[in-house]
Order: C-alpha cells, then structure tokens, then sequence
C-alpha cells in the first residue's frame, strides 16, 4: 500500500492542495536554491507547473538538475542569493486536482487519505485520518479516536489497513485481538505502496 506523494501533516484534505517539495538553503550568489522533491519520480516536480507556497505566493521552475541529496533549482522571479535565503523551509504546492490518478489500486495520496472515517471491520467508526507520516520503517496514519484521548499512530500496511476506500471515504483497519481497542501507537518508531502483512 502505498501513500504519494506528500509531507504528512502539512498535506490538505482531498479537493486543496498537496505537497510536492521544500525549498532548502540558497546555493551560490545568483538566486539558486535546494530543492527536496517528494514526487515519485523526483524530477517529476518541474512538470506540475506553477507551485504554490501556504501563504500564497506562486512560483515556476525554471531548471532543474541533480546534486547529492537534492536538487539545485532556479525560481522565477529569484535572481540573487538574499532573495533565495529567504525561501528556505518554505513547502510548494500544487492544487490536488492536477495530479494524475495513481496509477495502482494500492496507491494513495497523502491528501485522499486525511479526513477518512476509520472503522472496524464491523463498519463501526472509531475516529479519523488526520495525517501520515514516515519516520523511516514505513508510512503511518495518525488517528483522532472519536472516543477521544490521544492520537494513535497505525502502520499504513495490509495487516493493520486492509480495506481502503477512498470513494466511500473510509479506511478499515484491523483491531488488536481483544477487538475493543485500535492498534497500539507506535511512538517509539521514529507515495508509497501499502506493504504487505507479516
């Protein structure tokens, strides 16, 4: 099962926006800046068009090539190393609605996901997607129980989500064996395809 592509919890609900990249530092003196892509085919963010910023400003890749871990950009409108200092951290957007279907049935995007019902097997609700995230062992959804307390986190895998329907706008997830309560939270534990049981 897979999630794609997205910043956990800085991803919008289904009809806004969706994550696609953050800026790093500046790179030289002539208004380069780092670029960390989070599409499936890094490259691939210079082919959504404009992106947005969360507060609203718009900008358009120009370049784009490969350094070590990232990418090394030239914005539109950026000409010098101050004005690219000054874009540091800051998150690109694209509206979700130009984003292409995922082309698995077991893909999701981040955005699809949040704001899901989550439900036992028997269709009982038992709280909401409200982020996911990856701490390096696989994707997590974050739940709000309806029942209130703390949020709980659930592996984002067949065992523990065997059911995803986006249409319906629910995901099933699989309770621990007493069946009263969700999963334990994996706190501990510091687009993508749902990984398989085990």
């Amino acid at each position: 099962m897979a999630a794609r592509p997205g910043c956990g919890s800085g991803d919008r609900p289904c009809g806004a926006r969706v994550c696609l990249g953050q800026l790093g530092a500046a790179h030289g003196i002539r208004g380069e800046v780092r670029l960390h892509s989070f599409t499936s085919d890094p490259a691939a963010i210079a082919n959504y068009g404009p992106l947005e910023t969360e507060d609203g400003r718009v900008f358009e890749i120009k370049s784009l090539r490969p350094a070590k871990d990232h990418f090394v950009a030239t914005l539109a409108g950026i000409g010098d190393r101050n004005a690219a200092e000054r874009l540091a951290n800051i998150k690109l957007y694209v509206p979700r609605d130009r984003l292409p279907a995922p082309e698995q049935a077991d893909e999701f995007y981040h955005a699809d996901l949040i704001g899901l019902a989550v439900v036992d097997r028997a269709g009982e609700k038992l709280g909401t997607v409200i982020a996911i995230h990856n701490f390096g062992a696989g994707d997590l959804i974050e739940v709000r129980p309806d029942a209130g307390g703390n949020t709980e986190l659930v592996p984002f895998d067949e065992t523990y989500v065997p059911a995803v329907d986006v249409a319906a706008g629910r995901i099933v997830v699989a309770l621990s064996k007493a069946e009263s309560e969700m999963p334990p939270p994996l706190r501990e534990r510091p687009s993508v395809k749902r990984s398989g049981g085990g």
